[in-house]
């Protein structure tokens, strides 16, 4: 089903009258990218960006040649030093890549106002109403991707679909550097046999769930039959219905209201006793208060404190609250801790949820931790 991009017949998305036009872009391995292509001397290496491995990092992002060892984001750095003992880890510089995806930014509003960031390093672009190069999806996405290659020296890969949820799966058909198509006229194949594990939200334990019941294929949903994902499922078995015939309605969100503040420290050793994490409890508490300070005109619904374990396992405790209290975060430690059956602390987060109100915090992201 792969198609040539430089078809601007095939691109059946711009000639549906009426029909959404959704390019989702996502930057190739964007942080290490961007170090590659500042740095000589990590080009051509297995590269990752991240944490230490002596003070319990993690990996952010990774380069393909540390791919191909099995190398990933959101691992332990020390175990991925261990599956690629030649890979080179660099601490992250996030303030510049802020500023280099604001560069790609830039680039997309060319073509459209209707932008949805999902990160630094991908977007959704409605360019439905868009007028350039004949209104054609496929494309923009080229020119896109064009652009930043030549203004940026970087390379993203783009999925071209009437949804968002088929054009965030195409922008991994073909990485890096590719695009992909999927046409009005093609959303009913390219979706049958969809495995659920690339539907996005799906992942390894709700993968286990739904081949515990004989679904493993969007096929398999459609034969299950709407009642009785329902049934078996409830909301969850409403979407993948939903999803299994390519049916998403969802429009861009070009704005968000910010739900949450939050601060977390990984520590380089187990704290071994509840006790011994009122210290550190202090100095998150003084770093969330500051953080605290660009929503002064929000009201607190409650306060939050997360907990990750010796062995990997976490727990959030929460309660509500008027106002930040630093007894509260205090009180509720010890009824988090206990949850963990006595294991050490590896990691210690506070966080606040805002009640819901309109004011909008403009590109903000809306995960507590």
């Amino acid at each position: 089903m792969r198609l040539d991009s430089k078809l601007p017949f095939m691109d059946a998305v711009s000639e549906t009258p009426g029909q959404r036009k959704i390019i989702h872009v996502d930057m190739d391995c964007f942080y290490a990218a961007v170090e590659m292509r500042d740095k000589q001397e990590l080009r051509g290496i297995p590269l990752a960006v991240g944490g230490s491995a002596d003070r319990r990092g993690v990996i952010a992002t990774c380069n393909y040649q540390a791919r191909e060892f099995g190398v990933h984001s959101a691992m332990a750095t020390a175990y991925a030093r261990r599956l690629c003992p030649d890979l080179k880890v660099v601490p992250g510089r996030m303030s510049y890549y802020q500023e280099v995806s604001r560069q790609i930014r830039a680039i997309f509003r060319r073509y459209t106002r209707f932008i949805e960031p999902l990160s630094l390093d991908e977007a959704f672009l409605d360019v439905t109403d868009t007028t350039l190069c004949h209104g054609s999806a496929t494309l923009m996405a080229e020119e896109i991707r064009g652009s930043i290659k030549r203004e940026l020296n970087l390379t993203a890969s783009a999925g071209i679909a009437p949804n968002k949820f088929i054009a965030k799966i195409c922008s991994d058909e073909n990485k890096p550097d590719g695009q992909f198509v999927v046409t009005p006229a093609q959303v009913d194949n390219f979706c049958r046999d969809l495995p659920l594990r690339k539907i996005p939200g799906v992942g390894k334990v709700t993968v286990k769930r739904l081949e515990g019941i004989g679904l493993k294929t969007c096929k398999d949903v459609r034969a299950l039959g709407e009642k009785e994902c329902v049934r078996r499922l409830g909301s969850l078995g409403a979407l993948l219905y939903k999803r299994s015939f390519g049916i998403d309605n969802r429009e861009l969100t070009t704005q968000w209201v910010r739900k949450s503040v939050s601060v977390e420290r990984t520590f380089p050793e187990d704290i071994p006793f509840c006790e011994q994490a009122e210290e550190p409890l202090h100095s998150l508490y003084i770093e969330l208060e500051r953080r605290m300070e660009k929503h002064a005109e929000r009201r607190i619904k409650n306060q939050q404190v997360k907990l990750k374990f010796a062995d990997f396992t976490q727990t959030t405790i929460e309660r509500s609250s008027g106002s930040l209290d630093i007894s509260l975060f205090s009180d509720l430690l010890p009824l988090a801790w206990e949850r963990g059956h006595g294991q050490g602390i590896r990691l210690l987060g506070l966080g606040v949820s805002f009640r819901d109100d309109d004011v909008i915090a403009e590109e903000s992201q809306m995960t507590l931790f």
